[in-house]
């Protein structure tokens, strides 16, 4: 199931970038990336991955740009969330 909704949520990402930043088809694949992940991994490890001290910086920015991007400004959250994702790895 974990190994679906993160495929379904990067082909939602992917396609939602593909039509120039459509922010429903962003904000759904955010949602079915992060539900994914706490599948696949399970909601203490997700937690503990994403705050960590050293990497909080990198959370905020993630989360931040997916509140943003559910909030209807989908090329800014974007921008926050790759910023926070490539801070993160």
């Amino acid at each position: 199931i974990g190994v679906g909704l993160v495929g379904f949520g990067l082909f939602f990402l992917l396609f939602g970038m593909l039509l120039y930043f459509d922010s429903v088809l962003l904000a759904f694949g955010n949602i079915l990336f992060l539900s994914g992940l706490v599948f696949i991994i399970g909601f203490r490890r997700t937690f503990t991955f994403f705050f960590q001290r050293p990497k909080m910086k990198g959370t905020s920015f993630f989360l931040g740009g997916v509140v943003i991007v559910l909030m209807r400004w989908p090329l800014l959250g974007m921008l926050l969330e790759a910023y926070g994702f490539i801070s993160l790895f």
